[in-house]
């Protein structure tokens, strides 16, 4: 439990959640582009030869994944917000500390939810 007693992770640890971080952005950033094409594609899928309830349902299902895309997108925008955040406390070197207890997050905590803001001892008590 040598991390409790830290204040705050080294200027290296910082670096490494930065890369970490920025990978995850990068990746993030490509989830999305491809949600938004899949959002933004032409919906006629060659259906036009079909018949005409195979072309009912086919809209329906569109219709319906353009709205799980919809949200997936919001949920994706939010994911890289939030590690942009995390960014902006990896400059204020209050990246890793939990909001609630002051303490230090666990590192392997961190490595999984890089953009956390509490540590599991405060997720547990908001349940």
């Amino acid at each position: 439990m040598a991390d409790d007693l830290k204040v705050r992770y080294s200027d290296k640890e910082l670096a490494e959640f930065k890369e970490l971080i920025e990978d995850k952005i990068v990746k993030a950033q490509n989830h999305l582009e491809l949600l938004k094409s899949a959002y933004m594609n032409d919906s006629n899928n060659g259906t036009d030869d079909t018949a005409p309830t195979f072309k009912a349902f086919e809209e329906g299902s569109q219709t319906m994944s353009k709205e799980a895309n919809t949200q997936l997108a919001i949920r994706q925008e939010k994911f890289i917000r939030d590690l942009k955040n995390a960014l902006l406390r990896i400059e204020n070197k209050t990246y890793g500390v939990c909001r609630v207890t002051g303490k230090l997050i666990n590192k392997s905590r961190l490595k999984l939810v890089p953009h956390a803001t509490l540590s599991i001892e405060a997720k547990n008590m908001q349940k």
